[in-house]
């Protein structure tokens, strides 16, 4: 697991190492509607959950869509159609999981007014904007984020369909040789949403199948890693 260092904060980026989960799901899946055994995969978030001392019966996460919406976390809801979570309740964990899409943590730094959100941003939900609607979820404070493990622009491959929007809107070298860079789309939208501190892991996870899951190198039988996070008490 890899830890995102902030202050006021506990913040786990999962990896695949460390679960229950055989086969393409080995070891620590986090998606139950990946195809997985369900009790395997509870296990796993059990397991998830203490490793960054959350308590699992909160555990709150979406039924993710691609989508620009997000909400605020209720203790233990899960299934809501949105892609972000958010909230300011000491102790309330929320889930957000990827397969090649990307996993960010956004929080208010700088304030005792504490608050957490994760999202899941892919290329669909990068164009909706979910960046956006992340950092309008947590107010005018000061902000800081971390980008998690995503498919790089080593090996994300895209048709013009997608390459063109991205150019218009992230700038013209964010798609090289027909490769996608949606680590560096995704910073510039955090930016211009008014993030003041960008950290970014720059991790692929189609090119370390050891260390993470890829829907698009397993062909989409492959399980989901992500990002866990919430306010310390």
């Amino acid at each position: 697991m890899i830890r995102w260092w902030a202050p006021g904060y506990q913040v786990v980026f999962t990896t695949r190492a460390g679960g229950v989960s055989e086969g393409p799901y080995s070891s620590l899946n986090l998606g139950r509607k990946s195809g997985d055994e369900v009790e395997r995969v509870d296990e796993n978030r059990r397991i998830a959950c203490d490793a960054v001392g959350a308590d699992l019966a909160k555990l709150t996460l979406n039924y993710q869509v691609h989508s620009d919406r997000v909400i605020r976390a209720a203790p233990g809801v899960r299934g809501e159609h949105a892609d972000g979570l958010w909230t300011d309740e000491p102790g309330q964990p929320i889930l957000a999981m990827s397969a090649d899409c990307l996993p960010i943590a956004v929080a208010r730094v700088m304030t005792d007014d504490r608050a957490v959100a994760v999202l899941h941003a892919g290329w669909k939900g990068l164009l909706a904007g979910i960046v956006e609607a992340g950092a309008e979820a947590l107010g005018g404070e000061t902000l800081a984020a971390m980008i998690g493990p995503g498919i790089g622009p080593c090996c994300y491959e895209v048709g013009e369909e997608v390459a063109a929007p991205f150019r218009e809107r992230f700038g013209d070298d964010v798609v090289r040789d027909g490769r996608l860079d949606l680590w560096t789309s995704a910073e510039r939208a955090l930016r211009a949403a008014g993030v003041d501190h960008v950290e970014r892991l720059d991790l692929c996870t189609a090119c370390e199948p050891e260390t993470f899951f890829s829907h698009r190198r397993d062909r989409g039988v492959t399980g989901r890693q992500g990002v866990i996070a919430y306010v310390a008490g």
